[in-house]
């Protein structure tokens, strides 16, 4: 649960919400003058900074009332995840996100493991685990959840899984999600793709596996003309001089690093400074479309993402 390292620029998290929308429910907005641009990019940057609470949604499908569940089928160092998430009267209630042993304990409850990290990365299980529950419960998107310092990885996968509950929500499919992590990569496309644009852009996402291997990685944001916005040049001029990167810069960078890390994890993606957001979008979706690769089901992924007002 190491710190990733930055490659350069500021921050996406606040960076898509509100600058540029590089990615997923909360894109930067496409600002037409250079004065809101530098707004959006300067609450784009507080990275580590609590997120407001979530403004009025206005798109993505309504969650339906019930019990949500998700199990990773194997253990990673002792441990594997399980989630509940709990939706009453609309809106997240509670969510119920743990790691837990083949006895069935809590890892916030490994006393050793606990003080170990602690040391070593300034949180612990104990600390990270509600804090990640707490977040999806106030943010109501995936994609508001805060990523936690010390314990990135784990953040990184509590969103993907916290995503995957969501879309079960919007459809009212309370089926068990089984999550065969660990498996070999199944061969073919895998595709997943947003429904709704937010400030004018959507996200579409493609994994090519050969042999076992991601071959390539086709993640890209797009207008309703299917234009992309790496052709964007007023757009990527701005923020370029906004962010110090752009969509024409940071969207091939992203591709290529999922490709070419050694273990082809999305966590292994460094996190672009100036396009925070997108990055964490970017390894959101990618852990969706692994998951999806290590079960063979390519079945185009739809999100009906949701979009809050600006």
């Amino acid at each position: 649960m190491k710190m990733k390292k930055l490659i350069t620029g500021v921050t996406v998290l606040a960076m898509s919400t509100l600058l540029l929308a590089a990615c997923g429910g909360s894109k930067d907005k496409d600002t037409k003058d250079s004065s809101a641009a530098s707004s959006s990019v300067a609450k784009d940057t507080k990275e580590s900074k609590k997120e407001e609470a979530p403004k009025k949604q206005i798109a993505g499908g309504e969650l339906k009332d019930g019990e949500y569940t998700l199990e990773e089928k194997n253990e990673n160092q002792d441990y594997r995840a399980t989630f509940t998430m709990v939706v009453k009267d609309g809106k997240i209630a509670e969510s119920k996100y743990d790691n837990i042993n083949k006895d069935g304990k809590s890892k916030t409850e490994d006393a050793k493991y606990n003080e170990m990290m602690e040391e070593k990365a300034k949180t612990s299980p104990e600390k990270f685990i509600p804090e990640l529950n707490e977040s999806l419960v106030a943010a109501q998107s995936a994609d508001g959840v805060e990523v936690v310092t010390g314990a990135t990885h784990s953040a990184e996968s509590f969103k993907n899984y916290a995503q995957q509950l969501i879309q079960a929500a919007q459809a009212g499919k309370t089926d068990k999600i089984e999550i065969d992590n660990g498996a070999k990569l199944k061969d073919g496309d895998y595709t997943l793709e947003e429904k709704n644009e937010s400030n004018g852009y959507r996200t579409v996402f493609t994994l090519v596996v050969k042999d076992g291997k991601i071959a390539e990685s086709k993640y890209d944001n797009i207008n309703k003309d299917g234009k992309s916005k790496t052709e964007d040049a007023k757009y990527n001029d701005m923020m370029k001089e906004q962010a110090k990167t752009n969509p024409k810069e940071f969207i091939p960078a992203l591709n290529k690093a999922l490709v070419e890390a050694k273990e082809q994890k999305p966590s292994e993606v460094e996190v672009v400074t100036g396009a925070t957001h997108s990055t964490h979008s970017f390894q959101m979706y990618a852990e969706q479309l692994i998951n999806a690769a290590e079960k063979g089901d390519t079945a185009k992924i739809e999100v009906d993402n949701i979009v809050f007002e600006n």
